[in-house]
């Protein structure tokens, strides 16, 4: 729920990919010659405000220095925006201190509200959890949110609790120095049972909803996978570390592969892999409720004491219970 809630919807600006002549500039300085028609202040609220994004990693400081062939969100909230308001949802708190908190977020639970998902957020649980300590901090809606990761995953996530420990982390997701790994339980197997999967992404040409790997535009992303268990010749668990972070990136690279993700309706081209799985495990895989991808691992400096942490989260009940199946049979 939120408070005073209007049902207003936000405007989404998407600026290309910056220059070679560009890069370099200033953040704010960079949205203002793109968008001439914004003043600069209102561009700077938006910035500190945790309205603009890159790759999903909220860049919430005016003089963070833009790179070529970045790309850039900015949106821009209702005239009158609602609050989330806390809600008493349980949280499983891996780590917390005075600057932030880790969490290992449940498939299912979207990261912020947005249209279609106004209660029942990671923002409102934490909210509830720390109190007025993110007030503030990201924007109304975002409150302390560094990064995200899609809704039915599950893993590992870090939330800033003041504005210091949120420029500093934001600015170590957009230049790819934290660590981040996956597990993912896909269909068939790999040739070369580890190795690098190169290619730009961008918005997909044939359906708005999908990021693709593209011929022009898009930005580099590299994915190295290592392939942890087979299961036959059906399906396998692959570990999947990030050079980049790019937007659906592990679900883009391993379905171009011809390996999609299990339980991922959005990016299964065709029923190829799914012939090969026995009769007796083609219902219980093929309905899977959610792609099986859990974010394992994360690593990142500390804010304030400048030490590396690093965390790592068991794979969920019902990616568990899949590996069982598929290691049965049955």
């Amino acid at each position: 729920m939120l408070n005073n809630v209007k049902k207003m919807t936000e405007e989404v600006i998407t600026v290309s990919e910056v220059a070679a002549a560009e890069k370099n500039l200033r953040l704010d300085k960079f949205l203002s010659l793109r968008l001439p028609d914004m003043s600069r202040s209102r561009l700077q609220k938006l910035i500190s405000g945790g309205n603009v994004e890159c790759e999903e990693i909220v860049i919430a400081d005016n003089s963070f220095r833009v790179k070529e062939g970045d790309c850039y969100q900015i949106t821009i909230p209702p005239a009158e925006e609602a609050e989330p308001i806390a809600e008493n949802i349980p949280l499983d708190i891996v780590y917390e201190d005075d600057d932030l908190i880790v969490v290992n977020k449940p498939a299912g639970m979207t990261v912020h509200p947005a249209a279609g998902a106004y209660s029942g957020t990671l923002v409102n649980a934490l909210l509830y959890h720390c109190g007025d300590k993110l007030s503030g901090i990201g924007g109304v809606k975002r409150p302390g949110i560094v990064h995200r990761i899609d809704k039915e995953t599950s893993g590992l996530l870090v939330v800033a609790k003041n504005d210091t420990a949120h420029n500093f982390l934001s600015a170590q997701f957009a230049e790819h120095s934290s660590e981040r790994t996956y597990e993912a339980v896909i269909y068939g197997v790999f040739t070369e049972l580890s190795g690098r999967i190169e290619g730009n992404i961008g918005r997909s040409p044939f359906d708005r909803k999908k990021m693709a790997i593209v011929e022009k535009g898009g930005k580099f992303a590299a994915t190295n996978y290592k392939t942890l268990q087979i299961f036959g010749r059906f399906a396998s668990l692959v570990q999947c570390n990030l050079e980049t972070g790019r937007t659906h990136q592990i679900r883009v690279h391993l379905s171009t592969q011809g390996h999609a993700l299990i339980g991922d309706k959005l990016y299964v081209k065709n029923k190829k892999s799914e012939l090969a799985l026995p009769p007796e495990l083609k219902t219980y895989v093929n309905t899977f409720p959610r792609q099986a991808l859990h974010a394992k691992t994360l690593g990142f400096v500390h804010p304030r004491s400048g030490e590396f942490l690093q965390f790592d989260s068991k794979l969920p009940a019902d990616m568990t219970e899949l590996l069982e199946k598929l290691s049965s049979g049955i």
